[in-house]
Order: C-alpha cells, then sequence, then structure tokens
C-alpha cells in the first residue's frame, strides 16, 4: 500500500509540475502590450491618407476659422467640437513621422488646448468610435488634421496693408472670405497680371522675390473639398511653383510667418493681389 501511495503522490505532482509549467509557457506567449502613443497617425479611407488621432484612435480636427492660431470656437461650438488637449508637451509621446517641435499649446476657455503647426486640435461629437471621421467638411470649415496639408482654407475678415477691412469683391466692408493658405496659415495670392500657368511678375534673379516669394511646395494633402486636379506646377528660372486653375501661388512679403494676415490684398491696391480660393475664376490665357 505505501509503495501504491507513494507512486500515485508522484504522478500527481509530475501532473501538477506539467500544468504549472504549460501555464508560464503559456504567460510568455503572451504579446506585451504597445505603449499607447498620445498623438497617433492613422490611416482613414474616408477621409484619405493618414490623419491625426488621439491615443484611443479618435479623430482630430482643424478649424478653418483658427487660421490665426487662436481658437474661433466659443460656447455651443465647443460643445459640438470639444478641445483636444494631450496635457504637458515635455512628456508628449507620438507616432513615428510626428515631431514635437510642431505641437503647442493655447489657452481656449480658460483651458488648455494642444495645436498642431498652430492649428487648435478638436473632436467632433458626432465621433463615437475610433476611425470615424464625420466631422470632415462639417460647415465648409472643418478637416481632419494631415501633416502633409499643402494647402488649406482659412476663413476670416480680410485686413490689407493699409488697415482696413475688405470683402471678398475687394471692396471695403467687413465680411468672413474663405482663402487658401499654406499647411502652417499662411495665406496664398495670384497676380492679376499672370496668364494661365505663367508667372509675369518674378525676375530671373529673383530680386523681387522677397516682396511675393513663389510658392514651391510639393502637392500633398489638400482639404477634401478642393479638386487635386486643378493644381499643377510650372518651371520659373529654376524653380517649381504650385499653380492653381492656372494662377501661379505666392505669398506676400509683409505677411512674414504671420498666420492668416491678409495684408497683400491692399498693395498696390485692391484687386492686383487677390487671394485665391475655390471660387476663384481660372487664369487667362
Amino acid at each position: 500500500m505505501k509503495i501504491f501511495s507513494t507512486s500515485k503522490l508522484l504522478v500527481a505532482i509530475g501532473l501538477l509540475m506539467a500544468v504549472s509549467l504549460s501555464c508560464s509557457d503559456d504567460d510568455d506567449a503572451d504579446p506585451i502590450p504597445t505603449p499607447t502613443n498620445d498623438v497617433q497617425l492613422k490611416d482613414n479611407a474616408k477621409v484619405g491618407g493618414k490623419i491625426l488621432t488621439d491615443k484611443n484612435g479618435k479623430t482630430l480636427y482643424f478649424f478653418s476659422k483658427d487660421a490665426s492660431g487662436t481658437s474661433a470656437c466659443s460656447g455651443g461650438c465647443l460643445t459640438n467640437w470639444p478641445i483636444y488637449s494631450a496635457g504637458d508637451l515635455t512628456a508628449l509621446k507620438l507616432d513615428t513621422g510626428l515631431d514635437k517641435a510642431d505641437f503647442g499649446t493655447i489657452t481656449t476657455d480658460g483651458k488648455p488646448q494642444t495645436t498642431y503647426k498652430g492649428w487648435p486640435l478638436y473632436y467632433y461629437k458626432d465621433d463615437a468610435a475610433p476611425g470615424d471621421a464625420n466631422g470632415e467638411n462639417v460647415g465648409t470649415v472643418w478637416f481632419a488634421a494631415k501633416t502633409d496639408y499643402s494647402i488649406m482654407i482659412a476663413s476670416g475678415q480680410l485686413v490689407g496693408n493699409d488697415g482696413k477691412s475688405y470683402k471678398s469683391d475687394y471692396t471695403e466692408g467687413t465680411g468672413e472670405t474663405q482663402f487658401f493658405t499654406d499647411g502652417k496659415g499662411r495665406t496664398l495670392y495670384a497676380f492679376a497680371n499672370d496668364k494661365n500657368n505663367k508667372n509675369n511678375f518674378t525676375k530671373a534673379d529673383f530680386s523681387n522675390d522677397a516682396a511675393w516669394p513663389i510658392y514651391t511646395a510639393d502637392l500633398k494633402s489638400l482639404p477634401s473639398t478642393v479638386d487635386k486636379t486643378l493644381f499643377s506646377t510650372i518651371d520659373v528660372f529654376g524653380k517649381k511653383q504650385l499653380t492653381y486653375k492656372g494662377w501661379p501661388l505666392y505669398y506676400f512679403g509683409q505677411d512674414g510667418t504671420g498666420r492668416g494676415a491678409t495684408k497683400g490684398v491692399s498693395v498696390p491696391k485692391p484687386g492686383i493681389w487677390p487671394i485665391v480660393n475655390k471660387e476663384s475664376p481660372n487664369a487667362p490665357n
């Protein structure tokens, strides 16, 4: 009996050890969770390309009325478009392809709001799940945040270098106008004396380029309402200038790096250097 009992005990101990080792092996096989970054880059089929999301995959947005770099959203707007805050930027964890230098913080409604390339970031209340992008093009002023916009849409009051306010027809007065900017909110202009895909301003030695620098960006992402086929590039004395509807695109030197500045609309008089937007006519041949 003793021999029989001892044998059973040894078998039982062996089974327990096998189960223990099996569980240990299973635990070792479990993947280690990957830390989630505070801001991520996610492919989005609805918007096209990669968009910025929070750590849970919720879509982040730009508001075209924020071209100045401050939030123009308040009251009920913030109910529909809650601000996004990543918290302390020194501890910000980012996906590959994102640069911490592009992020900042402003104060909106008494709370910190994270910005990207100067654009304040928001959620949309009707995005229920990660990957939703129901806020894209709402009111033609809300767009999913991206890293590589070549063209963005700004909406605001045109104010010339003369300090006067202008309407979209370049008569004096107040009224909101939409206009194209680069990805960092710098306004883009056309020159009334240019022709279709022909720059008639820039000199061969670029001696006047500081006054009206040509826009040389490669065409990458655009707001979903802007037709990519209407853009092209032309050669300007060895540099590639982006065009829209045949209009070569320029910055105004005195706008500097100021976001949303539109000083060029009054130089040398209104209508000579108009802003560019979806309603711009085709450049003449």
